[in-house]
């Protein structure tokens, strides 16, 4: 509400001192009571003296007319606010009564003033006008087909700005001849294409956009004139329905290419095993009708609905950082969303609270709903609480366009209405086309079993072309024959194209492709995983980066425990011998000066969970940041850290899609334990583990999950390896739980070190963080590698009886009883690498003890942990039992008295 809405009851009182107000100084008012007082002499009209001041009772019946001027603004100022509730966004059927109180008798008006002039006209800039001028202003910009929702936002500049494209355009607009057949075209496209398929492929799922088509003519006008406003690349996000059609219509891929996938043929060069054909994605250049070139992509996108959309975010922030140096004016995220979708995924809500975080923002995102008012099966009335589907854009102050997807021209204004918001404000804003869906949720499925009244008023409801031709010849815009050659030609096209895959001409296969940098990186081969590539740096290179690691600037007062760690960091240097956080540091450092970007992200990871890492440091008394890594050397990049929001499945999504778009960037996702890591199951199954089988993508991303048992609970013990280690094939991912700082150093080099792209999942430490036994000499971190596995060299191979196979934090617990009862007939083998698994190497440690019996030991329960994905990797032959806790449905005792006992009688067995 703006700073004068508290008058709108018309206090003549307050519009006395108002209006003295602006005598003083017009600016100190606010524009629209700057109309009106120009408009109308308030002081002429209803002061009984010559000095000024307010004399009301002296002036009864001029009281009684401001008192109607004021009633008029407040109606004014109710459709500003309410109109949208009486909008008529529905094309084929009523509207629920949302009770918008606009009535003139809500305003102490009548029929009797229609035709009395009112000032208050101003307020809309209309002049003095009658108040049936006034009314029918209203209803057409507010009430007419398209719904404004916008009167909750806080700031003023920006709630002035859509007030006034608002009543001056939208009275105003008219598209040219030139732009009407723009529409039309898209709009026959679209038709043609979904109409064509349908006869073509009787039955065969297209999830079409029959009854939302004009979905194209918006994408349309939203890309061309997001282009004309300096924007070169646009990522699109968006679930099944209607994808086909944006594919062919939007994103310019070729007929034939997408009759092929109908066909059933596979592609020649297809990696993987692929995917059903609406979930692909796809790159392209598109040439507006002004002749302006904009790079598109469309993100390819698992069944998962919303899933994708921190993936775009992700992949656009990654190109604004590094393809147009921050400027977000130049990169556009677009989102598609279903009216079921946006209300009830909770990962829009989360993706939503991203858009105003420094670490997340993207300069605004446009979301385009296709709103079928019905979701798979289910009525709207059951799918969500709030009135719209799109209510969540108000958490941030977005801009809301309802708007009935059987009027284009409406649909088209608000798309260039959208795309000018956002690059006026770099701020999210929503469209919500209420259209409908003529089939059932796929083509084979039948809607009338549950929504028989809608669908009987769907059935013979034209479509929006024919509706919009229609238009255009009653108008005289266009004539008859336009249209049927547009057809016409449309589908001739459409059957050339189909007949060269009858004749078997198989077009050209066109992945999806990211940046010309992928396209220097290739596929990973199974040899690739036998040996490690080297990683080491130069002493000179440790040197530096460990003095800026151990110093402050000057000025900058540190707490007094920051001081010791600045302290400690200085002696692990001095002495030789790092631990865990001050190699992943020097891991980081070392890439930056390398010119190679790092990122980081997740809840606290800035100080850590544990508070080992402290990246960012804080004065004491002025709280202004220091990131010790970003002052190595002049030429350096510079490491990006950020605490997330309380979100894992977004944070996550949108870190996959950061690494999508760089693979020169070491990129990193730290769950704050690595049990809540399930909270982002869905972009783990659907995305990471899975996307260059389906889609051929790569990816770099890092997940580093805290793992191992130590007391703290069912939720603050175990990430869950087991998971991963299921999704784990194909080399696909890699999957580790390190015991030593030099092979964290070594596992975060070796994902820009390679020439491919690998997601790492890594079993991070706790405890270990500060175990006196963690630590690394200097020398690793110079001529070393990544070491998959390590042996054992306090035991005498002679003597050795049996041998302890284990992976991560357990071998401490082993190693402790071993030193303490000074046991030289057990070996302990660490296998570093879960996945791809080292087989070679683990049996080569075993092949040093003939002899031996083979354990493999594990602190997680029977059930969960590695057992079960080490007999399937290296088989049951070796290994003569398991050590582990008992099978559980919970990953751990809440009780730390249990935990003790538990872990003591699990180290008593390995070594019984």
């Amino acid at each position: 509400m703006d700073q004068f809405s508290y008058i709108a009851n018309a206090d003549t009182a307050a519009i006395s001192d108002l209006y003295e107000s602006y005598l003083q100084d017009p600016n100190s008012v606010d524009i629209s009571w700057q109309n009106f007082f120009k408009g109308f002499d308030f002081h002429a009209a209803w002061s009984g003296s010559s000095n000024g001041q307010t004399n009301v009772a002296s002036a009864p019946a001029d009281s009684s007319m401001i008192q109607k001027e004021m009633a008029v603004i407040s109606l004014i100022k109710a459709f500003r606010s309410r109109g949208h509730l009486m909008a008529k966004t529905n094309p084929i059927r009523e509207r629920k009564n949302r009770q918008p109180r606009l009535d003139l008798k809500d305003y102490a008006l009548s029929d009797a003033d229609l035709d009395t002039k009112f000032q208050a006209g101003n307020f809309l800039g209309i002049g003095a006008v009658s108040l049936r001028t006034i009314l029918e202003s209203l209803n057409k910009i507010y009430a007419g087909s398209v719904g404004f929702e916008y009167a909750y936002i806080r700031e003023p500049e920006v709630k002035e700005w859509l007030r006034a494209k608002i009543e001056k355009e939208a009275l105003a607009f008219n598209p040219s001849i030139d732009e009407k057949k723009q529409i039309l075209e898209k709009l026959n496209e679209a038709v043609v294409f979904e109409n064509f398929l349908g006869t073509k492929y009787l039955g065969q799922k297209r999830f079409g956009l029959e009854g939302g088509e004009s979905t194209i003519p918006a994408l349309d006008a939203i890309i061309n004139r997001s282009a004309e406003l300096g924007v070169q690349e646009a990522m699109i996000g968006m679930a099944h329905r209607g994808r086909l059609n944006v594919l062919a219509n939007i994103m310019h891929k070729s007929y034939d290419a997408i009759f092929d996938g109908f066909e059933g043929n596979l592609p020649d060069q297809i990696h993987g095993d692929g995917d059903v054909k609406y979930h692909l994605g796809y790159s392209s250049k598109h040439i507006t009708p002004s002749g302006v070139e904009i790079s598109l992509k469309l993100a390819p996108n698992p069944s998962h609905l919303e899933a994708v959309n921190p993936l775009v975010e992700g992949f656009c922030r990654a190109r604004a950082d590094v393809h147009y140096e921050g400027d977000y004016d130049r990169i556009l995220p677009i989102l598609i969303h279903g009216d079921a979708a946006v209300a009830g995924q909770g990962i829009v809500y989360e993706v939503t609270q991203m858009a105003k975080l420094k670490g997340y923002e993207v300069g605004g995102t446009i979301h385009f709903v296709i709103n079928n008012q019905v979701g798979f099966t289910t009525d709207f009335e059951d799918a969500r609480s709030s009135i719209y589907c799109t209510d969540v854009a108000k958490i941030i102050d977005a801009p809301v366009f309802h708007v009935n997807g059987d009027d284009p021209e409406a649909v088209v204004f608000v798309s260039k209405m959208a795309a000018e918001f956002r690059q006026q404000f770099n701020r999210d804003v929503f469209i919500d086309m209420v259209c409908y869906r003529r089939n059932g949720h796929n083509e084979s499925d039948e809607p009338r079993f549950t929504q028989p009244t809608l669908y009987a008023n769907i059935t013979n409801h034209l479509n929006p072309r024919e509706l919009y031709n229609q238009k255009l010849i009653a108008r005289g815009d266009i004539d008859a024959k336009l249209a049927a050659e547009m057809d016409t030609e449309f589908k001739a096209e459409l059957q050339a194209r189909l007949d060269l895959i009858k004749q078997k001409i198989r077009p050209e296969y066109h992945p999806l492709k990211l940046d010309n940098r992928w396209a220097e990186l290739r596929y990973a081969e199974s040899v690739d995983f036998e040996n490690s590539p080297k990683t080491g740096i130069s002493k000179e290179t440790i040197d530096k980066i460990a003095a800026s690691l151990s110093k402050l600037p000057e000025g900058f007062t540190a707490l007094k425990q920051i001081e010791k760690v600045l302290s400690d960091r200085k002696a692990y240097f001095d002495n030789g011998a790092l631990n865990w956080a001050t190699a992943e540091a020097l891991a980081y450092g070392s890439l930056l000066v390398e010119g190679k970007s790092v990122r980081v992200s997740g809840q606290d990871v800035q100080r850590g969970t544990f508070s080992h890492r402290h990246a960012v440091l804080h004065d004491a008394n002025t709280n202004e940041s220091y990131i010790s890594l970003n002052h190595i050397q002049p030429d350096q990049e510079f490491l990006q850290i950020y605490n997330s929001l309380l979100s894992e499945y977004a944070v996550l999504g949108f870190e996959f899609g950061y690494a999508l778009a760089h693979p020169d960037a070491l990129v990193i996702w730290e769950a704050q334990f690595g049990d809540f890591a399930n909270g982002a199951q869905t972009m783990i199954d659907q995305f990471i583990s899975s996307q260059e089988s389906k889609w051929g993508t790569m990816n770099g991303l890092v997940m580093q999950l805290p793992h191992g048992y130590e007391g703290q609970g069912p939720e603050h013990s175990n990430a869950r390896p087991e998971r991963f280690l299921q999704l784990a094939a194909e080399e696909n991912i890699m999957v580790t739980n390190l015991t030593t700082p030099a092979n964290i150093f070594h596992a975060l080099r070796r994902q820009l070190a390679w020439n491919f792209r690998k997601p790492l999942v890594t079993m991070s430490p706790k405890s270990l963080f500060r175990h006196p036994k963690v630590m690394s000499p200097i020398s690793e971190f110079i001529d070393g590698s990544f070491q998959e596995v390590y042996g054992d060299n306090f035991v005498d191979a002679k003597k050795v009886k049996k041998v302890l196979l284990c992976t991560g934090k357990v071998y401490f617990d082993l190693l402790e009883r071993q030193e303490k009862e000074n046991r030289t007939d057990v070996a302990i083998v660490r296998v570093e690498q879960l996945h791809p698994f080292p087989a070679t190497k683990v049996q080569a440690e075993l092949d040093k003890y003939p002899k031996a019996k083979v354990l493999w030991v594990q602190e997680e329960p029977e059930n969960m942990g590695y057992w079960s994905f080490v007999i399937r990797e290296f088989g049951w032959k070796p290994f003569d039992s398991l050590v582990a806790r008992k099978k559980s449905a919970s990953p751990a005792t809440g009780f730390l008295k249990v935990h003790n006992i538990e872990q003591a009688e699990l180290v008593d067995r390995a070594f019984a």
